[in-house]
């Protein structure tokens, strides 16, 4: 299973960009899309940003894949967890 994290573009150089995620920042084509540039949020897909992502709706897909994972990792550190 892939699961599709919102990547900021900070940088472009030629059909490349570095994207980055919560401060991690990697490397994309952007060969398979248009119309791209700084500031801009994608969907990254082995390598290939393949979809442009509206801001407002990255930014809270980020905030709740935050979320999620504190609550995750709350529960793994509970007592009370049952396997």
């Amino acid at each position: 299973m892939c699961l599709a994290v919102p990547s900021r573009i900070i940088e472009i150089n030629d059909h490349v960009a570095k994207v980055d995620v919560d401060g991690v920042v990697r490397e994309a084509s952007l060969m398979l899309l248009e119309d791209v540039k700084l500031g801009d949020y994608v969907i990254v897909h082995a390598g290939f940003a393949i979809s442009k992502v509206d801001e407002e709706a990255a930014l809270q897909t980020l905030e709740d894949m935050r979320t999620i994972l504190a609550a995750d990792a709350l529960n793994i550190n509970s007592p009370n967890r049952h396997p």
